[in-house]
């Protein structure tokens, strides 16, 4: 029992909003609401006092168990579990139940009365199934600054953990160098200072609330990176000369041309006649016509591939790669493991494989999974965006420098400090 009145003390309830079943009790809510919201509160914090003396039984959601499912499999009856989930739409909707997330039945003898179910690490769920009532909550978190200086010695992963990081700051950092360190290759001595914010609630570590300052560095070549918001919805990721970590990619890998099949995972194939997913986009465009790759990268494959005839597979970064089919022939000299530049000619369009005609079918994987080319983030003229708010951005980059010069010379001190 310690233990349940420990989680729910530490459980900081903000309740998001409540509901009922009848229109009347809902216009009572309403209109309470609008004059003192602590009576909203004052009913969780019955509730959580209420569970503390209840039997638990603890679980996660199955696959195929939808919520009526759930609920009846826990005691409640089919009736009142589907006038909860109709009553409580403005709280939660139950189709979102993930299969996975954990839960916490609550019962006075054999009778159900709560439902707590787990969202994420952050948010939960409360379900009366007495009052037939849903509660949203969510624990107290607040943002930490910290900071973190690894040297890699044996991998990124657990030099960041050995110096206490969260694994969620490498994620981050994939995220942010994406376009000019290839995380599969990193190197021993390769080293990541990260200034960063980090979301804490009670002893755990539940986000990473975005790096604000880091320097990558290799054989005596640092490569900064300062966020900085413009408040225009834009990129907030920029080099220490104000230019945008992303590069983007060309809009398109040839020109003067038109789509002749869009991205879909339904498309009646012109040859088989079967219907398949088609993750690409096909551009037709007469046999010859030059191919260029979108993006600098490196060539990981070029030769023939069955249906994709001549092929040539581009692996830009850590992030994404892309694929040219049907070529009628490549570009004189390229072979695996070149190094290509954004609008370098790789290829020509041409008809090899399964195909009727000539075009070019191009794809895109970002992370190993197929996207819409059409719809990439980055693609466009190919020209690298620039910070417009050069005052503010230079006073936000002073501010971070500072504040890790300040944290250097404390760790300078105590270092000092220990071999006394």
């Amino acid at each position: 029992m310690k233990l349940i009145h420990t989680l729910f003390l530490t459980l900081s309830v903000v309740v998001l909003a409540s509901c009922s079943s009848g229109k009347s009790e809902d216009a009572a809510v309403e209109s309470q609401a609008a004059v003192d919201t602590t009576a909203t509160l004052t009913g969780v914090d019955a509730a959580l006092a209420k569970m503390q003396s209840m039997r638990i039984v603890e679980g996660k959601v199955k696959s195929g168990e939808f919520f009526s499912v759930l609920m009846t499999n826990l005691g409640m009856g089919g009736t009142p579990a589907y006038n909860l989930a109709e009553s409580c739409k403005d709280v939660f909707d139950v189709r979102n139940l993930r299969v996975g997330n954990s839960y916490k039945a609550y019962y006075e003898g054999d009778v159900l009365k709560y439902v707590v179910y787990t969202q994420d690490r952050i948010s939960s769920i409360i379900f009366d199934c007495t009052e037939l009532k849903a509660y949203a909550t969510k624990k107290e978190v607040t943002t930490v600054r910290k900071y973190v200086d690894v040297t890699i010695k044996s991998s990124l992963w657990n030099d960041m953990v050995a110096a206490g990081a969260s694994p969620g700051v490498i994620m981050s950092l994939a995220e942010v160098y994406a376009w000019t360190v290839d995380f599969f290759g990193l190197q021993k001595d390769d080293r990541f200072r990260v200034l960063y914010d980090e979301k804490v609630s009670g002893d755990e570590v539940v986000g990473i609330d975005g790096i604000r300052y880091a320097i990558f560095s290799r054989r005596g070549k640092d490569i900064p990176m300062i966020m900085f918001d413009q408040k225009d919805k834009g990129n907030t990721w920029w080099t220490d000369k104000g230019e945008s970590m992303r590069k983007p990619f060309l809009k398109a890998p040839l020109k003067f041309t038109r789509i002749s099949s869009g991205f879909t995972y339904a498309r009646k194939h012109p040859v088989t006649g079967k219907v398949r997913p088609h993750t690409a986009i096909d551009y037709a465009a007469p046999t010859g016509t030059p191919v260029m790759s979108i993006g600098d990268g490196v060539v990981i494959s070029c030769k023939y591939e069955g249906a994709g005839g001549n092929t040539v597979r581009i692996k830009h970064n850590s992030t994404y790669t892309t694929a040219y089919l049907h070529l009628s022939r490549y570009a004189k000299g390229l072979k695996a493991g070149d190094r290509v530049r954004q609008g370098e000619v790789i290829g020509y369009v041409g008809s090899t494989g399964r195909s009727t005609g000539p075009h070019l079918d191009f794809r895109v994987w970002k992370n190993g999974k197929a996207i819409n080319p059409l719809k990439m983030e980055g693609a466009g003229s190919g020209e690298i965006e620039k910070v417009k708010d050069k005052a503010g951005f230079e006073r936000a980059k002073a501010s971070y420098l500072a504040e890790v010069d300040s944290i250097g010379a404390v760790n300078i001190a105590k270092q000092l400090f220990e071999t006394l």
